[in-house]
C-alpha cells in the first residue's frame, strides 16, 4: 500500500512538472561552435570567424518572451563574447555578453547563455565584444516575432530576410588591434559587404534572395560594419518602413535609408516590378570617396540581367537629418503587448537628472584614445558587475568620476580608467550626447530602449527642449549624431544592471569611448534583478570565490 501511494504520489508530481514546462514560454536550443576559417569577401583570402562554419553567423528566429538557449563553445586562441544588440534583458544583465557584465569565454571551453527578449518584437543583430573580433565576423541577424495574439500593422509577408550591411577591412582582427594598441586609427574601410559578400556587379552574382511577382517581404536591414554609416535602396523598389528597433513606426516610404553603425530597420518590400533582375545598393556615407557594394535580388520566372545602371545615393548629412526626423513613433499600434504603443505618455513625465555626455579624442602617452567627459573606460580584470555583486567595487572602480555637465578643462584633459556612472533605479533622465567633432557619431545604450527626442546642430542648452518631439519619437536602442550636433534621449532607468552606454564605432569604443551605468535595487529584491545564476562564469578577483548566498530576495 505504501510503494502504491509513494508511486501515486511520483505520478503527482511528473503530471504537475508536465503542467508548469507546459505553461512556460517556449525553449529553443542552439549549440554554436565558433572558429577561425577562411573567406575571401573583397576577393583577397582571410582569417574570418565562423559559427557553425557559416560567415556571417546564423540567424536566431524567435519569438516575444521565447527563452533562447545559445550553448557557445569557443574554439578560437582567444577569449571570446557575445553580445545580443537590443536585446533589453530584463532584470538580467548577466546575459548580456559586454566585458563589465561577463567573463570572457576562454579558449577550448564553453558557455550557456540563457535569455528572453522578454516583452520585445524587432530587428537586432549579434556580434563579438571581445578585442577587435567583430572586423572578422561572428555576427548575424536576431529576429523577435510578435505572439500570434498580438496583431501587427502590416499583412503576413510572402517570407522574411535579414540583411547584413557593414564595412570591411581586409586586415585580420589582430592587425586591426595592433594598429589601435600602437595609437594608429583603422584608417578608410576597404569595402562594403551585403551577407558577407561584395557584388561583382556584373550579373554573375548568385542572388541573395527571390521574390515571388505580386509577393510582400518584409526585409530587416542592419548595419553591423565598424564604423561606417551606410545608405541601402533596392533598384526601381520603394521599402515601406515599419519597424525600427523594436518599435512600430509610422509607414512611410523610403527610396533609400541611412542606417548608422548599430541600427537595425525593418522595412515591407512588394514585388511589384517587371519580373527580372534587381540589385540591392549598399554605399558608405561621410567618407571623402564612397565605397560601393551591390547583391542581386532575382524575381521567380523573372527573365533579364539588372540594370547596370545603380540608383544613386544622397549627399551630406543635412539629407540624413531631415530622414531622421521623418521617423515616427506608430501611436496606435500595438508592440509586444496588446496595449497601443501611443499609451506611454513619455513627454508628460518630469525629468529629474540630465547627463551630458561629450565625445572627444586626444593621445595619452602618446597613443590616441577617445574618451567622454574627459574619461577614456578601461575594462578591468574583474567585470565591474561582479565587483559589485561581491561586494568588492572599492578595489576595481570608483563611481561617478565623470560630471554630468563637463567643463571644457575635463574633457580635454584625458585619463584612462574605468567610467561608471550611478543612476537611481527607476528615475526619468535625459541624456544629451554632444559631437564637437567631424565625424558622425552612433551611440547604443543596452538594456534598455529610448526616446530620441531630438537631433539637431549646435551645442545644447536647456532652451533646446522646447525642439523636442514629445509626443511621437521613436523608442530604440542606438541614436546617430551628426558632425558639430547634438542628440537628446529620454527614459525611464527601470532595469536593474550594470550597462554599457558605447560608440557603435568599433574602434572608438575599444579605445574608451564607452561608459556603465549601474543601476541598484534599493530593497535588493528578485523582483528588480535576478541573482547571479549557478554557471556564471567568475574571473580575476573572484575567480574563485564562492558566489554570494542569494543577496537578492523576495518575489
Amino acid at each position: 500500500m505504501r510503494g502504491v501511494k509513494l508511486l501515486a504520489a511520483c505520478l503527482y508530481l511528473a503530471a504537475a512538472a508536465t503542467l508548469v514546462v507546459r505553461a512556460e514560454d517556449p525553449y529553443f536550443h542552439h549549440v554554436w561552435n565558433v572558429t577561425y576559417g577562411t573567406a575571401s569577401p573583397l576577393g583577397v583570402p582571410q582569417q574570418v570567424i565562423l559559427i557553425n562554419g557559416q560567415f556571417p553567423g546564423p540567424n536566431i528566429n524567435s519569438t516575444s518572451n521565447n527563452n533562447i538557449i545559445v550553448n557557445v563553445f569557443n574554439n578560437l586562441d582567444e577569449p571570446f563574447l557575445l553580445t545580443w544588440n537590443g536585446i533589453q534583458h530584463r532584470k538580467n544583465c548577466w546575459q548580456d555578453g559586454t566585458p563589465g557584465t561577463m567573463c570572457p569565454i576562454m579558449p577550448g571551453t564553453n558557455y550557456t547563455y540563457h535569455f528572453q527578449p522578454k516583452d520585445q518584437i524587432g530587428s537586432y543583430f549579434y556580434y563579438p565584444t571581445t578585442g577587435m573580433h567583430r572586423a572578422a565576423g561572428g555576427f548575424g541577424g536576431l529576429r523577435v516575432n510578435s505572439r500570434l495574439l498580438i496583431p501587427v500593422p502590416y499583412a503576413d509577408p510572402e517570407d522574411d530576410y535579414t540583411v547584413l550591411i557593414g564595412d570591411w577591412y581586409t586586415k585580420s582582427h589582430a592587425q586591426l588591434k595592433k594598429f589601435l594598441d600602437g595609437g594608429r586609427t583603422l584608417g578608410r574601410p576597404d569595402g562594403i559587404l551585403i551577407n558577407g559578400k561584395a557584388g561583382k556587379g556584373d550579373g554573375s552574382d548568385a542572388p541573395l534572395f527571390t521574390l515571388k511577382p505580386g509577393k510582400t517581404y518584409r526585409v530587416r536591414i542592419c548595419n553591423v560594419g565598424l564604423k561606417t554609416s551606410i545608405n541601402f535602396r533596392i533598384q526601381n523598389h520603394k521599402m515601406k518602413l515599419v519597424e525600427m528597433e523594436g518599435s512600430h513606426v509610422l509607414q512611410n516610404d523610403y527610396d533609400s535609408l541611412d542606417v548608422h553603425v548599430g541600427q537595425c530597420y525593418g522595412t515591407i518590400v512588394t514585388a511589384n516590378q517587371e519580373p527580372k533582375d534587381y540589385y540591392m545598393v549598399a554605399s558608405s556615407r561621410f567618407l571623402k570617396s564612397v565605397i560601393t557594394t551591390t547583391g542581386l535580388l532575382r524575381y521567380e520566372g523573372g527573365k533579364g540581367p539588372a540594370s547596370s545602371q545603380l540608383p544613386a545615393g544622397p549627399v551630406g548629412w543635412a539629407w540624413s537629418l531631415n530622414q531622421f526626423r521623418s521617423f515616427r513613433w506608430n501611436l496606435t499600434a500595438s508592440a509586444a503587448r496588446p496595449n497601443p504603443q501611443g499609451s506611454y505618455h513619455y513627454g508628460k513625465i518630469n525629468i529629474t537628472r540630465t547627463i551630458k555626455l561629450v565625445n572627444t579624442q586626444g593621445k595619452v602617452d602618446g597613443k590616441l584614445r577617445y574618451a567622454l567627459n574627459g574619461v577614456s573606460h578601461t575594462d578591468p580584470e574583474t567585470p565591474l558587475k561582479l565587483a559589485e555583486y561581491f561586494g568588492i567595487s572599492d578595489k576595481v572602480f570608483k563611481y561617478d568620476t565623470i560630471t554630468d555637465n563637463p567643463t571644457p578643462e575635463q574633457i580635454t584633459n584625458i585619463k584612462v580608467e574605468p567610467n561608471v556612472l550611478n543612476i537611481t533605479h527607476r528615475t526619468f533622465i535625459e541624456v544629451v550626447f554632444e559631437n564637437h567633432e567631424k565625424s558622425v557619431q552612433s551611440w547604443h545604450l543596452d538594456g534598455y530602449s529610448f526616446f530620441a527626442v531630438a537631433v539637431e546642430p549646435g551645442t545644447w542648452t536647456p532652451e533646446k527642449r522646447k525642439n523636442y518631439n514629445l509626443l511621437d519619437a521613436v523608442s530604440r536602442h542606438t541614436v546617430q549624431v551628426y558632425p558639430k550636433c547634438w542628440a537628446a534621449i529620454l527614459l525611464t532607468f527601470d532595469n536593474c544592471g550594470m550597462w554599457n552606454i558605447r560608440s557603435e564605432n568599433t574602434e572608438r569604443r575599444y579605445l574608451g569611448q564607452q561608459l556603465y551605468v549601474s543601476v541598484l535595487s534599493p530593497e535588493k529584491s528578485l523582483r528588480d534583478e535576478y541573482n547571479m545564476p549557478e554557471t556564471s562564469l567568475q574571473c580575476g578577483l573572484v575567480k574563485n570565490t564562492p558566489k554570494p548566498a542569494n543577496p537578492y530576495a523576495g518575489a
